[in-house]
Parts: C-alpha cells; structure tokens; sequence
C-alpha cells in the first residue's frame, strides 16, 4: 500500500500511459522486419512474452490507480462554500457550470438592437430588420459574475484536496 494524492496518482497515470506507449511501439516496430532475398537479415531485438507481460503489468498499474481514483473521487467530501459536496460531484457541477457560462458570455456580449440582413424573400424596398435582447444585461452580467465566481471556488477546493488529501493504493 502507498499513500499518495490525487495530483500525484494524476502524474503516476501519465508516466504509465508513456512507459506504454513506449512498449506497444516497440512492439510495433520489433515485431517485424524486412530483409531482401539475398540479404543477410537485420532482426530487431523483440521478445513477445517480456513486452505482453510488460504492457499488462503496466495496464494494471493504471487500472488499481484510476479504480481506487474513482472510488476516492465518489467517496471523499469536500467543503466548497457553505456546501459539502464529492469531488465526482464538483467534476460533474464544474461541467454544467461551465456550458452555462458559455451561453451567459455569449448574452453579456450582445449589442441590445442589432441590424438583421439578408431576408429570405430578397426584396430590396423591405424595411430593415432589427434584433433586439429580451433580457436585462445587467442581470446576465451579474448572473455571469456568480458562476464564474462559483466555479473558481470550486476550482480551489478541487486544488487544495488534490494537492493535500492522501489516499491508499495499492499498487
């Protein structure tokens, strides 16, 4: 058993998807060659039982790392706010938050009467077209505000448990 954190089981995991990459390209590029009929074969070095038991034990490395990541993450409670939530939940809220945002931004930037061109009848002696906003950018821009501040928090209460908060795996 190890105690390690969430920032660290993160780093573990790229350095086993590298160290993988590395294996199964080695298995690409060793597990074959070509040599011309008069010619005296250059064979790689490849051995097909020490690469398949390397990339397994590597596969599952990474499979103990992300389960006991998961559990920890639907388990483990944190404070954000006035709230105790998961870290699964926090990952979860982030997201919506996050498409929200998205849409308020897109709001908060409209001009409240835009000119509409290009009607689909083509006639030239119609009167212009305007788009008008049906909603109060202030509230859009306060409610902007909110969400972006919400995520923040969010953020750093997800910073400071996956810097600080150790759990075990056994690996």
């Amino acid at each position: 058993m190890q105690k390690i954190t969430s920032a660290y089981a993160n780093k573990m995991l790229r350095s086993l998807e590298e160290d993988k990459a590395f294996w199964v390209n080695k298995e690409s590029t060793s597990s074959t060659y070509v040599a011309a009929v008069n010619e005296e074969p250059v064979v790689p070095e490849y051995d097909y039982m020490t690469v398949a038991n390397t990339i397994d034990e590597i596969d599952r490395k990474i499979l103990t790392i992300k389960h006991t990541l998961n559990l920890t993450n639907a388990t483990a409670k944190v404070q954000v706010g006035a709230q105790e939530m998961s870290i699964d939940g926090i990952l979860i809220r982030m997201a919506q938050l996050n498409k929200r945002k998205t849409v308020l931004d897109d709001m908060r930037k409209r001009l409240p009467k835009t000119r509409v061109y290009g009607n689909s009848f083509g006639s030239s002696g119609s009167a212009p077209e305007y788009k008008y906003i049906n909603y109060d950018p202030e509230l859009i821009r306060q409610e902007y505000d909110r969400i972006s501040n919400t995520i923040m928090e969010m953020q750093i209460a997800l910073d400071r448990y996956n810097q600080t908060v150790l759990f075990e795996v056994d690996i």
